[in-house]
């Protein structure tokens, strides 16, 4: 089983508006293992919700290349092998937090595995006790505050047990002590599993949190060979 989940060759990501371009990535090269603990780090506009969009599959590189060695045919990364987590949590608002967090195992055709809905119930309770929200479960988004929103939206990217986690400025919006308790419950649950997380942050404190850090800076990821050999 080969450890590489993500394997990237000077990407380059150009945005063309009538007859200008916005150079958002330029040609980065890495490598994402099994395991991983990633910091993104860069500033506002640096290039990583481009990098992260494009390890997701949601965009296309205007240059390079990328792969998912274990993962398989990009059309089949979301939501059951990768999952996403925005700057924003993205709730649906006609739904319940019990029902925004179930979205990813119907999408992904779970309930046709195991004792069916029983099994989607049981991993949609686990990952709501993970982040302490059982009682929030009959909730809509309107009720919910946005540091208990974006426990839902972590919450729902972890139920389906993906083999990527890829989290855009998921403290952003959060203080310091909302911050690291949300750090804390996801580093846990994370744990012993082969799950690769990469958290794009400008905040310090939260890349203290991960294994290793890769840099970028106008869309450049720097020092790409070594960030590469470090995962």
């Amino acid at each position: 089983m080969r450890d590489a989940l993500i394997e990237a060759q000077s990407l380059s990501r150009i945005y063309r508006h009538g007859e200008s371009e916005i150079v958002a990535l330029v040609s980065a090269s890495f490598v994402l293992n099994r395991g991983d603990r990633i910091a993104l780090v860069g500033r506002s506009g640096s290039g990583k919700t481009t990098l992260l969009h494009l390890m997701a599959a949601l965009d296309k590189p205007t240059s390079g290349v990328i792969d998912w060695p274990a993962l398989g045919s990009p059309d089949t990364l979301l939501p059951a092998k990768i999952s996403l987590v925005f700057q924003t949590p993205s709730l649906l608002e006609p739904l319940t937090v019990n029902e925004n967090v179930a979205l990813p195992l119907l999408m992904a055709d779970a309930a046709d595995s195991g004792d069916g809905a029983g099994s989607v119930e049981r991993a949609v309770a686990a990952a709501l006790a993970t982040f302490g929200l059982e009682a929030l479960a009959q909730k809509l988004p309107e009720e919910l505050s946005g540091g208990q929103m974006q426990r839902v939206a972590m919450a729902r990217a972890v139920v389906g047990r993906p083999l990527v986690i890829l989290a855009d400025e998921p403290t952003g919006q959060l203080d310091q002590a909302a911050a690291q308790a949300l750090l804390d419950a996801l580093i846990a649950h994370l744990a012993g599993t082969p799950t690769a997380l990469v958290i794009a942050t400008h905040d310090s404190a939260v890349a203290m949190r991960m294994d290793a850090v890769w840099r970028i800076e106008r869309g450049m990821l720097a020092d790409a060979e070594t960030a590469a050999r470090r995962t």
